[in-house]
């Protein structure tokens, strides 16, 4: 065909060429006599599987790193529904589509590749016996067959991404624009996801053919007023165009992009994904309040901007801010540990209600009083039992947590007097 399909091809190519120019030139009845006298018996199926199998174990530099079908079928089972072992076998745009409608949608694309992982592992290694197949195809076959399962792929993906980019545009008048002139996107989204599925493999198109479609079936939305019709129209108009005139042989060997280029790549599509989502909930998604009543989201944001929860917390934020910039971030953070009140000191003489300059022996005395004034047994009311019982044991508990504290200062600062 004249293009390049695998590095694999164009070393033993070359190879070839070699052997042929350095071997030596005889007459015709020399090489006569010689292949009568060297003529050897046909190779029966088993020397012939021998000498394949050979020529396979023999390095090829140019051959790209080499993935394990074990680690494919691992990365499918624990992350196949997210696109992990596509992202494994740098089948990035699958990875994407998979990653988006939760494996195919809801699953189904996840449970099919149980059966290609190891077709997809032979591609990402340019396996010699899977490459000379695909030339196979490729001298038999212009353009790529016509495959039910890629195409049904093709409308189900445009037609979600069409959906999504749909339900993203506000459906009333935010900030004094009225947004619904953006419906002329949803053919975009829908022949996208058209073409995406489409370039998924050793087969690809261009995107204007489906994006003439797409547009061209969204007008049935003027004749058909149910949605689910003319959607269903549009993504099929898109598919089709798409199998008819776009689709065509990947014939160059597919491109391993660096981690960084890959990962720009694909954080860039889910912001991109992620955001109409966002734009769905924050324009149209709503709140029931506690009367039955819906709230939109975006009105709901606005209110809690305002509430006496975030105007105090907001306030904490900027007063802590101040105070490290005067004080330090150490400080700071000490401030931050004593007021969160982790080991409970604090509490313990808000309970027992002592300063906390108190002795042992006037914590003692207060809980001794206490104890006996809250004590279960003094308390004849089977209904106030439980609540004595509860303030009892928080009067325990207090007590205990200040002797503990106590007792280890104490031990500190008699060891800080023997060093000095």
């Amino acid at each position: 065909m004249g293009e390049t399909i695998s590095p694999t091809m164009d070393s033993d190519n070359k190879t070839e060429k070699k052997v042929k120019e350095k071997s030596p030139k005889t007459n015709s009845k020399q090489n006569g006599v010689n292949n009568k006298k060297q003529k050897s018996p046909p190779k029966n199926s088993a020397e012939i599987k021998n000498e394949r199998t050979n020529y396979e174990k023999i390095p090829n530099p140019n051959l790209p790193k080499q993935k394990s079908v074990i680690v494919a079928y691992m990365c499918w089972l624990f992350g196949g529904i997210f696109g992990v072992h596509h992202l494994y076998l740098h089948r990035d745009r699958q990875a994407f589509v998979w990653w988006c409608t939760l494996g195919g949608y809801f699953g189904f694309g996840w449970i099919y590749d149980a059966f290609k992982i190891p077709a997809y592992v032979r591609d990402a290694n340019e396996d010699p016996i899977f490459i000379a197949e695909f030339s196979m195809k490729l001298r038999h076959y212009r353009r790529p067959s016509f495959s039910s399962g890629r195409f049904l792929g093709q409308v189900c993906v445009g037609y979600f991404w069409g959906q999504i980019a749909m339900i993203a545009i506000p459906e009333t008048i935010f900030a004094g624009i009225d947004w619904s002139f953006l419906h002329w996107i949803i053919p975009f989204f829908c022949a996208l996801g058209v073409w995406t599925v489409g370039n998924i493999g050793r087969e690809k198109g261009v995107l204007w053919h489906c994006l003439i479609a797409a547009y061209l079936g969204y007008l049935l939305r003027y004749y058909v007023y149910d949605e689910t019709y003319w959607f269903c129209g549009m993504s099929f108009a898109s598919a089709c165009a798409f199998d008819y005139f776009s689709k065509q042989w990947r014939t160059t060997v597919p491109k391993r992009h660096g981690r960084v280029k890959r990962t720009v790549y694909l954080s860039s599509a889910v912001v991109i994904y992620l955001s109409l989502w966002s734009c769905y909930f924050y324009f149209n998604g709503k709140i029931t309040d506690m009367d039955g009543d819906e709230v939109p989201v975006h009105e709901a944001i606005t209110n809690f901007l305002k509430s006496p929860w975030w105007t105090d917390l907001k306030q904490t934020l900027v007063d802590t801010w101040n105070f490290a910039e005067h004080n330090g971030w150490y400080e700071t953070w000490k401030q931050i540990v004593d007021s969160m009140d982790v080991d409970g000191e604090q509490n313990a003489y808000k309970v027992l209600n002592v300063s906390p300059t108190a002795s042992q022996s006037e914590i003692t005395s207060v809980y001794r009083k206490l104890s006996r004034e809250y004590h279960p047994d003094k308390v004849k009311d089977e209904k106030l039992k439980a609540e004595a019982q509860k303030r009892f044991m928080e009067i325990q508990q207090a007590y205990e947590v200040l002797s503990k504290i106590k007792t280890k200062r104490r031990s500190k600062n008699k060891k800080f007097n023997e060093e000095l």
